[in-house]
């Protein structure tokens, strides 16, 4: 009957500018589509080069390799008989185009240039890339020579056409123009158009996924068609995690998934599809061709089929039903899978982390663990690639894994440094976790090194300072908390790169950071301290998250360690204590709560707020806590705080990236870090608007008192 395709889609953890490697997944997963039958298969956007090139994107370089990459794939038997679909950059006209290039049997079908281009959030891909600014329009493209002598081709079809085979028809989207209001498959549904196939590199954010796999089961059940999503995985090589979830949907039913977090680098997803049930579907909720009035899409003609003839006895694929996962299991798998990919791309030997006792070092302890939780499971299931990781990163070709905690052991240290104003209890609650995980455990006193430091500023200046609680002034209090944290930074890269060499092993250490997002959003750290590292698996997450995640690892992990860090209030423990208990707080110093944080930092980035607009939503969504002067009272604060501090983030630790009001200064939150901080202008249209709401509050008591 010839109606039946099988069709392939992937999620592929590419490595920018990893040329080799990225060629061998890319055929690792055209080989599995094969075997699985499929006719056609999808890769992730930019593939061949992988996405996070950034400004390698202007060198001539890179699309030189990219097209020696694209000839080695077509002369590879794996892609003889089945459309393949590659993403890689191509000049055309001296402008640079984020495509798809397909091809079939060592002939290119079409290029096919991204027309909507992703210019938000952590993208900026009009730096790189121009838009095809011309729908439905299709020109010749001059094949490089090497490509000619391997085809045969002098010129190519370039544009914005749709590829048509004997027995149905394929159109393409590039990412972002999935999330567009102007959506190519609309029109491509419109004029018939039965496949739909995205290429993406979208990258993780919690309480993200649902929002791509509805945006993918709409565009199907608007006007009918199948849809693929091919999606990067993995970490490209900056602070991004791409998340996988590679999906077939047909008709608003999602028939096919992959995991959005997992170790294999290579995974392919494949449904067998029924065309007839595109047919019937449009047959009786539309007309497609009775509706649409542009010009009609070019349709690259291909004398080849993606059904057989006698496909009668094969089974087609049902609907599934998709189970996201809670923001606690996200924080505990995508900051895991970054850092694994980090560690064994890094040629580093483990990690090593200053361990406080407080929520945010243990969450990243934790994270640590979970990672190793994954890698175990992974070879337990047979992935050869993470055990041969493994034995790479720890210099032992017969090690193999069979418990996180011995796992732990061999990757990862912690270290508690304490001083005069640590206290017993964090000490303990610091131990008991790094037993349970399995971690190599310091204990470490940073008195000695305080001291000297001072020394040589009292040896300079005749004066030694004291905290306010010994008489002493702001500054000198400021100044004793800030030479502690500072010290810890310099041993704990001390630690790093020796630890190994003091036991005879080689290699050495990764440091790991632990500031939360809301403590890079007001400054509550000191810059180079230990929140200065190599990178930082919880610094694009909130404190009220990092708690629930705690939660989570208690029950999932068991480690009950994490119940006394939970009940304990936060604390830098940087001053001295009173009667051996610590009387310095995270929120008294910064003067606000972590939920507060967390509300007011979503309305800064994600609804744009400056200080007078912020606070005109605030005096009615805080209402029933805080009267409108100390509404006023605590966005000045934020804001004051936020101002003298935000040059801490321009020298900030690499982190994960997972939450859409981080005020990561690197690509995702550009901004000033030279304020006035006095805000006067903005401040004084509070101080208005205050007295503006409290005489209208006050003639309405008047008006009811009357009445």
């Amino acid at each position: 009957m010839g109606r039946k395709v099988t069709l392939a889609t992937c999620s592929l953890n590419q490595w920018a500018l990893d040329f080799e490697g990225n060629l061998t997944r890319i055929l690792k997963s055209i080989e599995i589509a094969k075997q699985r039958g499929a006719k056609y298969r999808l890769g992730p956007e930019l593939e061949i080069c992988g996405y996070g090139c950034a400004d390698h994107f202007y060198e001539s370089d890179t699309l030189l390799h990219c097209f020696q990459v694209l000839k080695s794939l077509m002369e590879s038997p794996l892609t003889q008989d089945i459309i393949c679909d590659v993403g890689m950059p191509v000049m055309h006209h001296n402008v640079r185009y984020n495509c798809r290039v397909i091809f079939l049997n060592k002939k290119i079908l079409l290029i096919r240039p991204k027309m909507l281009l992703a210019n938000y959030g952590n993208n900026r891909e009009f730096r790189w890339f121009s838009p095809w600014s011309r729908p439905r329009y299709v020109e010749e493209y001059f094949l490089p020579r090497m490509i000619q002598d391997l085809t045969g081709q002098t010129t190519v079809p370039f544009g914005d056409g749709v590829l048509s085979t004997k027995d149905t028809c394929l159109g393409s989207e590039i990412c972002a123009e999935l999330w567009n209001p102007r959506s190519p498959h609309v029109d491509m549904g419109l004029d018939g158009i039965e496949i739909f196939t995205n290429s993406s590199a979208s990258y993780h954010e919690l309480r993200k996924a649902d929002h791509r796999v509805n945006l993918i089961k709409s565009a199907t059940t608007k006007s009918g068609g199948i849809y693929l999503f091919a999606n990067q995985k993995g970490c490209d090589g900056d602070r991004l995690y791409y998340d996988g979830c590679a999906m077939i949907a047909i008709n608003g039913d999602i028939v096919a998934r992959g995991a959005q977090f997992s170790l294999e680098d290579v995974e392919v997803v494949t449904a067998t599809l029924d065309l007839e049930d595109v047919r019937s579907y449009r047959g009786e909720r539309c007309h497609p061709h009775m509706e649409y009035e542009h010009k009609p899409y070019t349709r690259i003609k291909t004398d080849f089929s993606l059904s057989d003839c006698d496909d009668r006895c094969l089974p087609t694929h049902q609907p599934v039903e998709w189970i996201f996962h809670t923001p606690e299991e996200e924080i505990s798998l995508g900051p895991a899978c970054w850092l694994w990919d980090y560690l064994r791309r890094s040629g580093q030997a483990g990690f090593l982390l200053p361990l406080s006792g407080g929520v945010d070092s243990s969450s990243t302890a934790c994270i640590v663990y979970s990672m190793c939780v994954q890698i175990c499971q992974a070879i337990k299931d047979g992935n050869s690639q993470v055990l041969e990781d493994v034995q790479r990163v720890v210099n032992d070709s017969s090690y193999r894994p069979e418990d996180p905690r011995e796992l732990c052991g061999h990757l990862f240290t912690t270290c508690y440094m304490a001083s005069e104003n640590s206290s017993e209890d964090t000490r303990n609650r610091a131990k008991d976790l790094a037993a349970q995980i399995g971690s190599n455990h310091l204990n470490i006193n940073i008195d000695m090194a305080v001291k000297g430091m001072l020394g040589i500023f009292s040896m300079v200046t005749g004066k030694w300072p004291q905290f306010c609680a010994n008489g002493g002034s702001a500054r000198e209090n400021l100044a004793l908390q800030n030479v502690q944290a500072r010290i810890r930074m310099i041993l704990a890269y001390l630690f790093a790169q020796l630890c190994l060499w003091a036991q005879g092993k080689p290699g050495g250490l990764l440091v790991l950071g632990s500031a939360n997002v809301d403590e890079s959003l007001t400054g509550y750290f000191t810059k180079y301290d230990c929140s200065s590292a190599d990178i930082n698996p919880i610094g694009g997450v909130s404190k009220m998250d990092l708690k629930c995640f705690l939660q989570y690892c208690v029950k999932s992990f068991q480690l009950t360690a994490l119940i006394g860090i939970l009940d304990a209030p936060p604390t830098a423990e940087l001053e001295p204590l009173t009667d051996g208990k610590v009387v310095q707080t995270d929120e008294a110093d910064m003067g606000m709560t972590y939920s507060e944080l967390s509300v007011i930092g979503r309305l800064r980035k994600i609804s744009k707020c400056g200080p007078y607009s912020m606070f005109c939503k605030l005096i009615h969504s805080w209402k029933e806590t805080f009267s409108p002067s100390q509404v006023a009272t605590k966005v000045k604060h934020f804001f004051r705080m936020y101002s003298i501090n935000r040059h801490k983030m321009t020298t900030v630790t690499p982190s994960y990236h997972a939450e859409n009001y981080s005020p990561d200064d690197n690509r995702f939150d550009l901004r000033p870090f030279l304020y006035n901080t006095q805000w006067a202008w903005q401040f004084r249209c509070i101080d208005n608007e205050m007295s503006v709401y409290s005489f209208s509050i006050c003639m309405k008591s008047v008006l009811f008192s009357v009445v």
